[in-house]
């Protein structure tokens, strides 16, 4: 693996500071508390960050409602669109300070970011506007049990204020990917970013003043979760809806403060997604998708490959080439074009991975390549760890059936369809699994018979804005995407007229 020798540069003078955005004004917190903003390439601090209190988040959702039985509320559906796309070009119009942000926040490259988050966080306005534009209206005759006729049409309509909670990996793209169809669909929101990367949802504050949003119908309140923003956002009576992307746990939390006034949730959660590469399978292609999957943005992907099932015809071949692509991977600092791997998102993640890094050996791993933390120089501050492969690991280890969230795999071989099925299938988890094969009745078979929302063939992350999105068991709850998206944003009334 190759380290960079770019030196940390030199820190802002000033931190920014980084406010609430609520009923169309940036605010500060007002009961006063602020924390750290914290650059994961460096480990300096780069903003201060206000907190919200309960007033605070009770201000955002109060405006949302008035926006909602105000002039967003009574806004013509084609006008709305046209303000949404205002909104994904004036992200476009503003890519440098979007990406800037961005990459201060995540310590992702600029080149990864540049091509997924940015101009995918854009399209998420564009997209769902035209889902909700060229939705049709139901409507059909029936014979009423006298023997009459009616006609019923059904209605979609808000669901009013939605809470949006989003995750720090992909701040900007996940953000919009439930803001975006939300709006479209004709809802206000409240948005909480992690407290881990708050600033490009801060600076789209700036971008719907200046397409004109109404103000209310785009608010965001900081902080972090149990008995702060979090917390206070899921449990306000004024909230309709929450829509989440995270921690599993933190979703079972969520749910049970949801439950309180039945309201509606849609969950993305964790995942311990399983890639599967047969023998028959393009070799080249398997292992450069395998790569992107396991350490793309330093393994922080929920939809990320954490245990690789490999026929065992092509096992030893496979361990060694995907090694030596590991030991390619250049870390580096964001603004290096050559930097194929950022760090992790904290300090504190990184203790968290490097924990299983440590467990993993305990438990009898032959580590292949990586296992520790790098030295990187003048940029030690940061959260860096090694990309690590296993092997040797017996299925029940934690390494295996545990989510990491770090550029890590297992890789283990197998001898059966059934048999890598099960394995694949020995999971609490649902979210995504990629499987690599030339023979497409197979292809079919296995990607039918996996136990996920997605499964990808000799591809891995490629998305459709349009299709279904989502996890099944323990990863999730609902669907997103497209037309799906519009299930969970609206509700349907059937109007039924008699004839």
């Amino acid at each position: 693996m190759q380290m960079s020798t770019q030196t940390a540069p030199a820190a802002a003078t000033e931190p920014v500071e980084i406010k609430h955005f609520i009923n169309g004004d940036f605010v500060a917190g007002s009961g006063g508390g602020t924390f750290a903003n914290i650059c994961p390439t460096t480990g300096e601090q780069i903003g201060v960050i206000h907190e919200a209190s309960a007033a605070d988040v009770d201000a955002a959702v109060n405006a949302a409602r008035a926006a909602l039985d105000g002039e967003w509320g009574r806004m013509p559906q084609a006008r709305r669109l046209e303000l949404l796309y205002a909104v994904a070009d004036e992200i476009e119009r503003r890519f440098e300070d979007f990406l800037a942000a961005e990459v201060a926040d995540t310590g992702k490259p600029r080149s990864l970011a540049s091509h997924i988050n940015i101009p995918l966080g854009a399209a998420n306005f564009k997209v769902f506007a035209d889902v909700v534009k060229n939705d049709p209206t139901e409507s059909f005759f029936l014979e009423t049990p006298d023997g009459e006729s009616a006609v019923n049409v059904a209605v979609r309509k808000p669901k009013g204020v939605i809470a949006v909670i989003s995750p720090w990996n992909l701040p900007l793209l996940l953000m919009t990917w439930k803001v975006g169809p939300a709006l479209a669909c004709g809802n206000t929101v409240v948005v909480k970013p992690s407290e881990e990367t708050p600033t490009t949802t801060t600076l789209l504050g700036e971008v719907m003043n200046a397409v004109g949003m109404p103000k209310g119908v785009f608010n965001v309140v900081h902080g972090h979760g149990p008995n702060a923003a979090g917390e206070f956002l899921t449990q306000h009576p004024g909230v309709d809806a929450i829509t989440f992307t995270g921690e599993t746990r933190t979703g079972e939390a969520i749910m049970t403060a949801a439950a309180k006034g039945v309201r509606d949730v849609s969950f993305e959660l964790g995942g311990k997604n399983p890639g599967i590469v047969f023998a028959d399978a393009d070799f080249d292609a398997a292992i450069e998708g395998t790569v992107r999957s396991v350490f793309a943005n330093c393994g922080q992907v929920c939809l990320g490959t954490e245990r690789v099932y490999v026929e065992r015809p092509i096992y030893e071949k496979f361990v060694a080439a995907l090694a030596d692509k590991a030991k390619e991977l250049k870390l580096g600092h964001f603004d290096d074009p050559d930097t194929d791997m950022g760090p992790l998102i904290s300090a504190e993640h990184r203790d968290k991975v490097v924990s299983y890094y440590a467990k993993a050996v305990a438990e009898g791993a032959t580590v292949v390549t990586g296992g520790g933390v790098p030295e990187m120089g003048g940029l030690n501050g940061g959260s860096w760890v090694e990309p690590t492969i296993w092997t040797d690991l017996p299925d029940d280890a934690a390494v295996v059936t545990e989510e990491i969230f770090g550029p890590c795999c297992h890789i283990r071989p197998f001898d059966s369809e059934d048999e890598v099925i099960a394995l694949a299938n020995d999971t609490p988890y649902g979210l995504a699994a990629a499987v690599w094969t030339t023979n497409a009745s197979r292809a079919h078979r296995v990607g039918r018979a996996l136990d996920v929302g997605i499964v990808w063939v000799n591809s891995w992350f490629l998305r459709d804005l349009r299709t279904a999105f989502g996890g099944s068991k323990m990863s999730g709850i609902g669907r997103e995407g497209g037309v799906h998206s519009l299930e969970f944003y609206t509700e349907i009334s059937n109007v039924c007229l008699k004839l």
